[in-house]
């Protein structure tokens, strides 16, 4: 990183305004010539076949335009290969699980759309189905790719062969996204080859690539716009068969159709962080050095569409240890397809390593703080790299000392407070830190403005507040002279908002272009015969130029190759759990963040406080209850479907190490939406542990479970 990279004062956020006083437009509240609305009919069977599809009262029904199903829909390019998704929407007869569209009603008023969707009728030939993921273990399938499946380094289950050990099982659940905008899109046909689409994407060139693919469009026909999203968490990822539909309505009705999905459609249609079953063996001497990690995963996913993530990802370098061995496994279900969510496979996986690292520490009779310490790598033993920048043991030391950690007594259930028993709990974090290519257009303009430009998403961490920042840290203007524009698929490319890389990946493209911006001005002054650091403005005057303008690609060198880069947290809690109810407070978080220079101050404490809440929810309430009788989800809606609210969550004291790494980009910043909410599940496992001597393995951590379950001590 350049010394004489310098930031402005922290800066609010730069689209804070619009947001809060509603002049931030998100896709449903655009409103077009002629727009028409769009409800889905959806299967109320989990698996077979569609024999009967009657759409004649709908169709004669007040105002509706038309009757999408397999037996009308448009013929789209990317359908009719072979290469094609295999749940296509409106494709076949086929029903692949319980609340899979079957119909699309397009009318002239929701409300009229809605009344239509209620008048099709729907005969199925059933089929015998299976949604039980907790009995269906047995029924594994290993992942296509041979290295997802297993690991091994030194010796398989050395941990059976320590002096001290421990082995357990945990579970999680299936955790649904649940942000307060619901999903859709609305989309029209400019013209017969021309498309345009208000969508709710975590990538708007994902997205235009998506669509022109199986309209069979090429890619610059097609027009996506998403410059606010109101709450992706990975279920934005990707584009789903509902938007597609959408896409074929528009095409059929030659009008523009807005669709927006229900609550409890949000249950199946968008993904999920899948239900998981994971088995930990640990094994240390009795000195407390690991000598062994096993870690087995399985989880949930579809039986038309596999889907597996990183759940033994940390369980590989996280801790000093020579021998490790890892297995992963998916269980198809007859259920929609998981889909990544925030902390994807490590905030899974991280629950059982991290409450496995407490249990071992527990039975070595060591504090677990000193433990994760002295199993500190210096460097990735599954890579076989240095880390490019690490401060893990600063990050322990500063966490410790803010949240009381000398208050922490070693032996549970020895802290009271009334009713109330007291415990403190900690786990670590970590996500890959990644910086991909991304275009920037800058344009610099006489009045002393700059425009910056690039087709990045911003899904709520304030994506352009930390652009406008590097900016004005390279430039030396005030960040109000700058603006950053986004969400447009026209505008130069950026990969999608996800995995924590926009601000390394779209920063470092923001402060290259800058600098490349200077470097033309610099010899814009001089030709014209003014000193090198003259104003922008004068510069501009003396050339005569209206404006400069600078586009420029910016991607990972070769250097990034000879390092293991990730981000860490360390998340510390206390609770309180009632003695007769076993209803579990979270009174005080401190989470630290290690994840390279922070750019903008404000928005990733943001991020980690978001981070913090959503980990509270994964621990303590969010479930996301199947009746697999049905195949139906029974609680989805915002009732049933506990999240966290603003009683829940105490003052959160947010810390970062803000060292810059030497080696991933300009700035020296990694992201941090990811590692803000993995392992933070297992922090209050623990602390409830050493409240109460009840070892929890099975989220959410509800009253019941802690009134069940046996103390461990």
């Amino acid at each position: 990183m350049s010394e004489k990279f310098l930031f402005p004062d922290d800066t609010d956020r730069v689209d804070g305004v619009a947001k809060v006083t509603g002049k931030a437009r998100y896709f449903a509240e655009f409103d077009l010539p002629g727009l028409t609305y769009a409800v889905l009919v959806t299967s109320s069977i989990t698996k077979g076949r569609i024999t009967q599809l009657n759409t004649r009262n709908a169709a004669r029904a007040p105002g509706v335009l038309a009757v999408v199903s397999h037996l009308n829909r448009p013929v789209t390019a990317g359908y009719e290969s072979k290469e094609g998704p295999a749940m296509r929407i409106f494709y076949t007869d086929r029903i692949f699980f319980n609340g899979q569209p079957v119909a699309m009603v397009v009318a002239d008023t929701f409300e009229r759309a809605t009344h239509a969707a209620s008048l099709v009728e729907v005969g199925y030939e059933k089929e015998a189905f299976n949604t039980d993921f907790d009995g269906s273990l047995d029924q594994v399938k290993k992942p296509k790719n041979p290295a997802q499946g297993a690991y091994q380094r030194g010796e398989a289950d050395a941990y059976k062969q320590a002096a001290v050990s421990v082995e357990a099982t945990y579970t999680l659940p299936v955790e649904t996204h649940n942000p307060m905008e619901l999903h859709g899109i609305l989309a029209f046909w400019n013209a017969a080859d021309k498309l345009t689409v208000y969508a709710k994407t975590q990538g708007v060139k994902a997205t235009q690539g998506t669509l022109a693919r199986t309209f069979g469009l090429p890619a610059e026909n097609v027009q996506v716009f998403s410059e606010f999203v109101g709450g992706g968490f990975g279920m934005a990822l990707r584009t789903w068969p509902l938007e597609i539909g959408t896409v074929m309505a528009a095409k059929l009705v030659g009008r523009p159709v807005k669709l927006v999905i229900t609550r409890d459609q949000m249950f199946t249609m968008v993904g999920n962080r899948p239900a998981a079953w994971q088995k930990i063996g640990l094994g240390a001497s009795r000195n407390g050095r690991l000598t062994g990690i096993t870690h087995h995963s399985l989880a949930q996913s579809s039986v038309y569409e596999d889907f597996m993530e990183n759940i033994t990802g940390m369980s590989k370098f996280m801790y000093g240890c020579e021998n490790v061995n890892t297995t992963s496994g998916i269980v198809p279900l007859d259920l929609s397809v998981p889909i990544w969510m925030r902390g994807p496979g490590e905030a899974t996986g991280a629950f059982a390593l991290e409450s496995a690292i407490d249990e071992l520490a527990f039975k070595l009779n060591m504090d677990p703080l000193d433990f994760r310490v002295l199993n500190d790598p210096e460097t990735d033993l599954e890579k076989n790299k240095p880390f490019s920048d690490k401060n893990l043991k600063e990050a322990y030391k500063r966490g410790a000392q803010a949240i009381g950690w000398k208050n922490r007594v070693q032996r549970p259930a020895q802290l009271t407070e009334g009713d109330w028993q007291i415990g403190y709990g900690v786990s670590t974090g970590v996500f890959g830190a990644f910086r991909r290519s991304a275009t920037v257009r800058a344009v610099l303009n006489a009045d002393g403005s700059l425009v910056l430009q690039s087709a990045a998403s911003d899904i709520g961490p304030g994506t352009a507040t930390g652009m406008v920042r590097i900016a004005a840290g390279v430039l030396g203007i005030p960040a109000s002279s700058i603006t950053f524009e986004l969400g447009d698929s026209s505008l130069p490319p950026a990969p999608s908002q996800g995995g924590s890389s926009t601000l390394s990946t779209v920063g470092a493209a923001v402060n290259d272009v800058c600098l490349q911006l200077l470097g033309n001005l610099k010899e814009l002054a001089v030709n014209a015969g003014l000193k090198a650091d003259a104003p922008f403005a004068d510069i501009l005057k003396k050339n005569n130029l209206p404006y400069v303008e600078v586009t420029k690609e910016s991607k990972g060198g070769a250097e990034q190759a000879k390092y293991s880069m990730y981000s860490f947290s360390i998340h510390f809690v206390q609770v309180k759990v009632h003695r007769r109810t076993g209803v579990v407070k979270v009174s005080r978080i401190v989470s630290v963040g290690d994840a390279g220079k922070i750019v903008s101050p404000k928005t990733a404490k943001s991020q980690m406080v978001g981070g913090a809440v959503g980990g509270m929810g994964m621990a303590l309430t969010e479930e996301a209850v199947l009746d697999s009788r049905y195949g139906r989800y029974i609680n989805n809606n915002f009732g049933d479907y506990h999240v966290p609210v603003n009683a829940d969550v105490p003052d959160i004291e947010v810390i970062f190490i803000d060292k810059p790494d030497p080696h991933i980009n300009p700035m020296g910043a990694k992201g941090m939406g990811e590692i803000a909410l993995t392992g933070f599940s297992a922090a209050v496992a623990n602390a409830v542990f050493n409240a109460t001597g009840k070892r929890i393995r099975s989220l959410p951590i509800t009253p019941d479970k802690v009134l069940q379950e046996t103390a461990g001590v």
